[in-house]
């Protein structure tokens, strides 16, 4: 790769950053420590959640919050097929099922229609519980699961109308969404569990990293305790100058917890988030500008009374508009030097989901159609206008070719 290589998702990695994370090395405590504390408090304040558990992915994230939530073997949980297939995979390894409901096209978000429609005339509820059953699978149920894709936030408001009338979780994907905002609320403090990413081509780049929002005391404890092999104790409190103290094992838990040199980037990174936001605000408005004569579907506007997060700016390749399929504006592009993503091929069509659950094109159309249309070009906080201006100039070339 060369040196003038535009990246699709540049990480804005700066002097404080850096600095924080030699001090954490020179510290000597360079696992789970003060430093993810610290970050743990900053990040629930930003939100606006009473509570934040820091863990090493979203992946994580996902797993860990509905496994304290009690979803399990038997379950079921509704998400979108139009996302990363860690969405659905997480609840896979909980041993319950995922429940694909199609997408709006114009949000590529979760629709509250589609699946309020699931619910009144392919479920009915349990006697005792209240809780809906699939009456095809005979399965429960448990949650939903919007993804607020690209950082535009899913309706929120909507889902916890249906959780609230049929007894269910709200289990928000918030991978793309720090600093998005509905109705003056951030995500991280509408749903019962949200669960963020900090990958290296988020807003929020920790590396590899994750964080659970929420404001149920009881959740948030039992996370800390399944995310460090369920341990009564976590590290910092065994082995810092408070003293050692002994612990036991009061759940099978897991290895999931964040360690110091990554919360040591996290701090300086929220603490820059509006301002990382805005730039990308400016970066987007440059494309919505430079980009609205050619052949190609822009994002649609956010909704009123919503902070759509820009963490993706994505377009859609009509062959019939364009002359070109996504996969050869994708190609062309990369020879000119400018990298791009494609977010996503719906979790449906992939091999593993396909053999195991019989899935076909066809399933989900809504999802269909943007997983072949859908590229995602450069965004970043880091880009300079030159390299915009590249980015528009290359797009204006292969339309042209």
């Amino acid at each position: 790769m060369s040196d003038d290589y535009i990246v699709f998702g540049a990480p804005d990695i700066r002097e404080p950053e850096i600095q924080e994370v030699v001090d954490t090395l020179r510290s000597g405590w360079i696992g789970t420590g003060p430093r993810v504390g610290r970050f743990e408090q900053a990040f629930a304040e930003y939100v606006g959640s009473r509570n934040a558990v820091a863990v090493h992915s979203c992946t994580a994230a996902l797993h860990l919050s509905m496994r304290v939530a009690g979803v399990g073997p038997g379950d079921e949980v509704i998400t979108s097929p139009q996302t990363f297939a860690a969405t659905a995979n997480a609840i896979l390894h909980t041993g319950a099922t995922p429940r694909f409901i199609d997408i709006r096209r114009d949000s590529q978000n979760l629709d509250p229609e589609a699946v309020g429609r699931f619910l009144e005339e392919e479920c009915r509820a349990d006697r005792k519980t209240g809780v809906p059953v699939h009456r095809a699978s005979g399965r429960e149920v448990r949650a939903i699961m919007p993804i607020h894709i690209a950082g535009r936030p899913a309706e929120v408001d909507a889902f916890r109308e249906l959780c609230d009338a049929w007894n269910l979780l709200l289990i928000e994907d918030g991978a793309h969404a720090v600093g998005t905002e509905v109705g003056g609320r951030r995500v991280g403090s509408i749903g019962d569990l949200t669960c963020f990413s900090f990958y290296v081509t988020k807003n929020l780049v920790t590396g590899e990293g994750g964080m659970v929002t929420t404001d149920d005391d009881d959740l948030a404890a039992r996370l800390k305790v399944f995310a460090l092999h369920g341990l009564s104790a976590d590290a910092w409190k065994r082995y810092s100058d408070e003293g050692f103290s002994t612990y036991e094992v009061v759940v099978p838990g897991f290895k999931a917890n964040m360690m110091d040199l990554q919360a040591a980037l996290g701090l300086h990174q929220l603490a820059r988030q509006e301002e990382v936001i805005a730039r990308r605000e400016v970066v987007w408005a440059t494309y919505d500008r430079e980009l609205a004569d050619l052949p190609l579907g822009l994002p649609a506007p956010p909704a009123p009374d919503t902070r759509h997060s820009r963490h993706l700016y994505t377009v859609m390749v009509d062959p019939a508009r364009s002359g070109k399929t996504r996969d050869q504006v994708q190609g062309e592009l990369h020879r000119l030097g400018i990298g791009t993503g494609i977010h996503y091929l719906p979790v449906h069509l992939h091999d593993y989901y396909r053999r195991e659950f019989r899935y076909r094109r066809g399933d989900f159309p809504e999802a269909e159609w943007v997983g072949d249309s859908t590229l995602s070009i450069p965004l970043s906080s880091k880009l300079t206008e030159a390299q915009v201006a590249r980015v528009v100039e290359g797009l204006r070339t292969v339309l042209a070719n």
